[in-house]
């Protein structure tokens, strides 16, 4: 179980998460998951919507929560890691969409 309230005193209080698609409401988000190597389920987080752009790419869906939503995050869909700002290789992104 994640506890915030162990979380280091300069993490970012709100958090850039990865979705699978837009969705108007954001308690309609399915956030995106990925297993890591060994197995684990792994959330990964940004701490500013340029670095979710930056390592995701321009396409990828996200919506934005406050840390203190973590723990029912993790609740309602288990991980056991979190993983911050990390990038994500170009051949597993989203492409962005083409807007006329």
């Amino acid at each position: 179980m994640l506890h915030t309230e162990g979380l280091p005193r300069d993490f970012p209080p709100y958090l850039y998460l990865p979705c699978h698609e837009d969705v108007p409401d954001p308690a309609e988000a399915r956030l995106l998951l990925r297993q890591t190597r060994d197995g684990r389920t792994a959330l990964f987080a940004y701490s500013a919507l340029d670095r979710l752009r930056t390592c995701c790419g321009e396409g990828q869906p996200w919506i934005v929560v406050p840390v203190t939503m973590l723990e029912a995050l993790q609740r309602l869909d288990p991980f056991q890691l979190l993983l911050m700002d990390v990038v994500i290789p170009q051949e597993y992104r989203r492409p962005a969409e083409v807007r006329a």
